[in-house]
């Protein structure tokens, strides 16, 4: 079913997309990833610069993010260098490599937080 072609409404109506970006969206440039974290910084919002940095280095999408348990990221007393998460849309395991500024913005975020492996 479509719009009849002489109703007098929908022919002055505009595009739903006219003037917006389709498609996929320019990826975040250096200087506005690190505004994001001064930003985190200075607000004391550990919890999401952890959460930031984690997205950024392992390129999940947010649902992936959240289902994350700490004991998929820390192994004894350590934060691993390397974490393995299988992704919910399509269901393949995606490695990636956790560098240092996220280990310390993750392991800052856990000392707060506390909790069991299993959380």
């Amino acid at each position: 079913m479509g719009h009849a072609q002489y109703d007098p409404a929908t022919q002055r109506r505009p595009v739903w997309n006219a003037g917006k970006t389709v498609g996929t969206k320019r990826p975040l440039t250096q200087k506005q990833i690190w505004a994001v974290r001064f930003f985190l910084d200075r607000e004391c919002r550990l919890r999401d610069r952890a959460l930031f940095d984690l997205a950024i280095d392992s390129k999940l999408r947010g649902c992936d993010l959240v289902k994350i348990k700490i004991g998929d990221l820390v192994s004894g007393a350590d934060i691993r260098t390397r974490a393995i998460v299988t992704q919910q849309k399509t269901g393949r395991p995606v490695q990636f490599e956790l560098t240092a500024d996220v280990r310390a913005s993750l392991l800052a975020w856990l000392e707060r937080r506390g909790g069991s492996v299993q959380d």
